[in-house]
């Protein structure tokens, strides 16, 4: 994706724009965030269905896309809105590349750090500076968990963002989901043809759970395609060329 000449309309997973708006202050406000507009449809869509009061939504498609950008972007609008009853962000994730994370170095603290990565990048792009994250943390305001340390928690006043649903099987999608409380909203993002799992014992839970959630009202899906990649030119062309590959596969195997 081309740069453009106000960063500030730039919504983009891992966008390493440079951002105009810049703070030393160590407390973060409302005022510091920067302003991001959709720059897909369905990017659009979904500011429609937060703007409007949806709670419990799905993000679902093609990687770069920003998706997981968007999502932590209203996220964090909504949260720092002293109008709002909302306290607070939790970001959920799996650890999926070592589903047993005991064998990584340090505390749990320091052994979640690599999964929160992602979204340090994102803080850093929303208030143009490096410790957002940290700032937004110590005022309790965002919080990182993954799946392996969510039973018995009860979410109240928070919006959670379920990020990279495909990496969990439906044990952890109906923990997570089971753990919403008093006046919360839930956001899903992933992409079920992303999924780290492969082993049969460990099978991805997202195409369970939306056959489940599509029975209910509330539930909204958006389906991102490739025609909203943001991230660059060269991965909205890889991906393009990925899916027809898998297209040419899978007809293939089923002739």
């Amino acid at each position: 994706m081309a740069r453009r000449a106000r960063p500030t309309i730039v919504v983009s997973e891992d966008s390493t724009k440079e951002i105009i708006k810049k703070s030393n202050s160590l407390t973060i406000k409302a005022d510091m965030l920067n302003k991001f507009e959709p720059l897909t449809d369905n990017q659009k869509t979904f500011f429609d269905a937060y703007k409007i009061g949806s709670y419990f939504i799905a993000l679902h498609g093609v990687a770069g896309t920003g998706k997981t950008f968007c999502a932590l972007y209203k996220a964090i609008e909504e949260v720092l809105d002293k109008k709002t009853f909302f306290k607070r962000i939790i970001v959920v994730r799996s650890a999926v590349q070592s589903r047993d994370i005991g064998h990584l170095p340090g505390d749990v603290t320091e052994k979640m750090e690599i999964y929160a990565q992602p979204y340090r990048q994102i803080c850093e792009t929303l208030f143009g500076r490096k410790d957002a994250w940290d700032r937004l943390e110590e005022q309790g305001y965002i919080s990182f968990i993954s799946t392996s340390f969510i039973r018995g928690m009860s979410f109240d006043d928070a919006i959670i963002l379920v990020d990279e649903i495909q990496n969990m099987n439906y044990e952890e999608i109906d923990t997570v989901m089971t753990r919403v409380g008093y006046r919360s909203k839930i956001i899903f993002c992933g992409d079920y043809r992303q999924t780290d799992l492969r082993k049969v014992s460990d099978k991805s839970g997202i195409l369970k759970f939306f056959d489940i959630a599509q029975h209910m009202k509330s539930f909204e899906r958006i389906e991102f395609t490739v025609d909203d990649i943001v991230r660059s030119s060269l991965v909205k062309d890889y991906i393009m060329a990925k899916l027809r590959y898998e297209d040419i596969v899978e007809n293939k195997l089923f002739k």
